[in-house]
């Protein structure tokens, strides 16, 4: 019987992944965090399927065409590879995430997706939809640890990390959901009914998980969907597609962000990598008394060192960081709060950042609220008129529990 996927395999056994390999301890193929289509590792895998290792390198090829520029796992699309399709796609793509539900609000407009990992955890990603791009927002743990208490995820703890392949196949589902909604999964007929099929443009980190925690694995599948970018020694870049490169879903790294609860030596991580990604501070507060309050992990990395370690970041990448901070009614929200953080943001210097203004979404158990649209409306404004550049964030999802903090990847939700 095929899956959803086009597929006849069934779900692997607790024991041995596809490979024959053993599981780690967390129950994932210790084979998934390998790189998407690895010829070596197909070939090992599955030697009585290929005449040489040429032969594999070949097969390879063709299934990379299929899984980055066609978006396809199925074998009955795969008619250049012949009889033996069916049996290299239960090799090749084994089904690290499994879509049970997905929920759709603002009238087509935002995708939440519940998947099922293999170990039965339980993540979600948020696909939204503007007329200009399409934004992903994934996820790069299962759970968080660092509890921020007005976030659902921080309430669920940390689990575990996800592997590169996890990583990579929510963005693989995501895109072929934007060309071909019926084979995204379950419960998708009436997906993208007002829209045009259209290209996903645009990763956010900013699902479950702090993902400086996480980065080894998060730079492993940026290898495999971001395109190669050099020279970008300024707001311009030039991309070029080299021998070397690997096969990728074609999306610049300038348009992927990601975001961090201010973890030092994961920012200064990010600044020395190759990828000109876009960083994104979760700051919530000015001052370092409430930002603890807020965000639990400034009471090892403070403020300032936060926010130094940030400018740091656009000198070395020449990009203009993000500032993340949710407003919460009689929390941080008045006058004197903006005043405060337009100072502490101008001492480092002019132009260095953009302030993204959140309005605080409901989460059960939290004591907090949005703050009024006239609050809003005077932060904005104070912060903008003392030269900084801040912006209110649309907010996304809010319907359908897909906002920014209220993941909590729940079965019933």
């Amino acid at each position: 019987m095929r899956d959803d996927r086009g597929r006849t395999s069934p779900r692997l056994p607790l024991a041995l992944c596809h490979a024959g390999r053993r599981w780690d301890d967390v129950g994932v193929c210790v084979c998934y965090n390998d790189f998407i289509l690895d010829y070596h590792a197909l070939y090992a895998s599955a030697p009585s399927l290929f005449r040489d290792e040429r032969q594999a390198k070949l097969r390879t090829k063709q299934l990379e065409v299929h899984y980055f520029e066609h978006l396809s796992i199925d074998p009955r699309d795969m008619s250049d590879i012949g009889k033996l399709a069916p049996e290299l796609c239960e090799v090749a793509f084994p089904q690290v995430l499994e879509p049970l539900k997905q929920q759709i609000g603002d009238e087509g407009k935002t995708i939440k997706t519940l998947f099922r990992l293999q170990d039965s955890n339980l993540i979600e990603s948020v696909l939204m939809l503007y007329p200009d791009r399409a934004t992903l927002c994934i996820s790069s743990q299962v759970g968080c640890a660092i509890g921020c208490p007005f976030c659902a995820t921080g309430k669920l703890g940390f689990k575990r990390n996800l592997s590169s392949r996890e990583i990579i196949e929510q963005v693989f589902f995501a895109a072929r959901s934007l060309t071909s909604p019926a084979k995204f999964g379950p419960n998708t007929s009436d997906v993208h009914t007002l829209y045009e099929p259209r290209r996903l443009t645009n990763i956010v980190f900013m699902g479950e998980g702090e993902p400086t925690q996480n980065l080894d694995n998060i730079f492993e599948a940026l290898e495999q969907i971001c395109a190669p970018s050099i020279n970008h020694t300024d707001d311009s870049t030039t991309t070029v597609r080299t021998q070397t490169a690997r096969p990728n879903f074609g999306i610049p790294a300038r348009n992927v962000t990601i975001s961090t609860s201010g973890i030092i030596p994961g920012i200064n991580r990010l600044a020395e990598a190759k990828f000109p990604l876009r960083l994104a501070i979760s700051l919530h507060a000015p001052t370092d008394e409430l930002r603890s309050k807020l965000v639990p992990i400034n009471k090892k990395y403070d403020l300032d060192t936060v926010l130094d370690a940030a400018f740091q970041y656009y000198q070395t990448k020449k990009r203009r960081v993000s500032i993340e901070y949710a407003l919460m009614l009689n929390v941080n929200d008045s006058e004197k709060h903006a005043n405060t953080l337009a100072k502490i943001l101008n001492r480092r210097g002019s132009n260095w950042v953009h302030v993204n203004l959140i309005p605080l979404n409901n989460v059960e158990g939290s004591p907090w609220t949005a703050s009024t649209d006239s609050a809003t409306s005077t932060f904005l404004e104070t912060l903008r008129s003392r030269g900084i550049q801040t912006t209110l964030r649309e907010s996304r999802g809010q319907d359908i529990d897909g906002a920014c903090g209220q993941l909590a990847a729940l079965s019933d939700s």
